[in-house]
């Protein structure tokens, strides 16, 4: 299918990369604002007189509860994201994660209930999983759809930047509860706050949903006919094995560091080396701004040199500014501030992945091929990965440098794979 790669990106085309970043963040906000209040949620929803490392581990446990549901949700949107349209799936995402957010803030504590609060804790972090696992791959074929072939990298970093603003946002939150409210009165009531705000913030994002189109690409396929004949799900399983392992590797690579550098490291930093929680949710914040920055300059790299070595290159900084932060934190607390920004910016190669997804799978099923391959994989990768680095922090405390350094090779070794072989077989978004 002919189509102007060439453009510029227009008043329209900013507006829907606008909105939809907006959106984004403001539903990622309610998805992620759990873990920032990790340490107080587990002292209330769980008994007293267990271990606070067990305390700590179920509370993870519930977080990563999130991350198992997106598979089904997700496959479920992508389905008729494909076969109904983009719009519709990408708006609903919305309302279902909006509610439980808001019902999180009003749930009793264990002292109230006893075992119901943990139980009705996980079962709403279940419904927010289901709900953010349409939303992100949503959200990537939507801007990726509306843009030219040569901007996509910079749509996807920007949606990508989007949705790690909603960190920032929640980052700042939490700052600003942590550092005007005394301890007790954040274990009181102060936590509510936060997932007060969520609920109205998914509803803000809701509204704002209403101004965007239905995407160019899907509206060309309905004129034609061409959506898919079968079952999107089965055609993807049976025809698209390839591009569906590559994006699993680089969903491994997007989530945990994500999860590990930006979502784990302020409780660790609290609780390894006593850093205050007013200081480490400040480092965490401008480490967040440096992701935002980063994102988007990979998705630029992306367009201008390729995925691959974009992959590549910023793999080896992964590695080496992560490998900096986690070793000199402990031993020059002054550098926090820095050495973290530095390790925030590097974790924005992941601004790449969604790149390479929406490339990999052919219009007809590329929603349905971008979930599945990213929930399930982030339900592994993503939910697990916190468990897995506690654990381990019982042997080393580096335990996370440890991890993203594994992750760097595997993004580094992905580009090398993506540079000799899925370059040759890339299909364009548009085609």
């Amino acid at each position: 299918m002919h189509h102007d790669s060439h453009r510029r990106l227009n008043r329209q085309d900013y507006k829907t990369l606008s909105l939809a970043a907006l959106g984004g963040a403001l539903e990622f906000y309610d998805f992620i604002i759990f873990v920032f209040f990790a340490a107080v949620l587990g002292d209330l929803f769980f008994p007293a007189d267990i271990p606070d490392w067990l305390r700590q581990l179920q509370t993870f446990a519930i977080f990563a509860a999130g991350y198992l549901a997106r598979p089904l949700g997700g496959i479920i949107m992508a389905h008729f994201g494909d076969s109904k349209g983009r719009k519709k799936m990408f708006s609903l995402s919305i309302l279902l994660m909006a509610l439980p957010t808001l019902a999180m803030g009003l749930l009793p504590t264990y002292q109230t209930i006893g075992i119901a609060a943990p139980v009705l804790l996980l079962l709403l972090r279940v419904l927010q999983g289901a709900a953010i696992g349409g939303e992100v791959p949503g959200a990537w074929v939507f801007v990726a759809e509306h843009v030219p072939e040569k901007r996509i990298g910079l749509a996807c970093g920007t949606l990508t930047a989007g949705l790690t603003a909603g960190i920032l946002l929640g980052s700042v939150v939490a700052t600003l509860v942590t550092s005007t409210m005394s301890p007790q009165q954040v274990a009181a009531n102060g936590w509510r706050i936060p997932f007060f705000l969520g609920g109205i913030f998914g509803l803000i994002a809701l509204w704002l949903r209403r101004w965007l189109h239905e995407t160019p690409v899907f509206v060309r396929m309905q004129a034609r006919k061409a959506l898919s004949a079968e079952l999107p799900l089965k055609a993807v399983v049976m025809k698209h094995k390839k591009e569906v392992a590559v994006c699993m590797l680089l969903t491994w690579l997007l989530s945990a560091c994500i999860v590990v550098v930006i979502l784990m490291t302020p409780t660790w930093l609290q609780k390894q080396y006593g850093i205050a929680a007013e200081q480490a949710l400040q480092a965490n914040s401008l480490a967040t701004l440096a992701l935002i920055a980063g994102c988007i300059s990979a998705g630029l790299a992306a367009d201008r040199v390729g995925a691959s070595k974009t992959l590549i290159v910023g793999s080896a900084l992964l590695a080496l500014c992560s490998w900096l932060f986690y070793h000199s934190v402990g031993t020059h607390p002054e550098m926090l501030f820095a050495s973290y920004a530095l390790a925030g910016y590097s974790v924005g190669v992941v601004g790449a992945v969604p790149y390479v997804m929406v490339r990999a799978f052919p219009a007809e099923v590329r929603f349905t091929g971008i979930s599945f391959s990213y929930n399930v994989a982030y339900a592994i990768f993503g939910g697990l990965t916190p468990i897995c680095v506690t654990l381990v922090m019982a042997v080393t405390p580096l335990a996370p440098a440890y991890y993203i350094l594994a992750l760097s090779l595997i993004g580094l070794l992905t580009g090398v794979y993506l540079r000799r072989d899925l370059n040759s077989s890339a299909r364009l978004i548009h085609g």
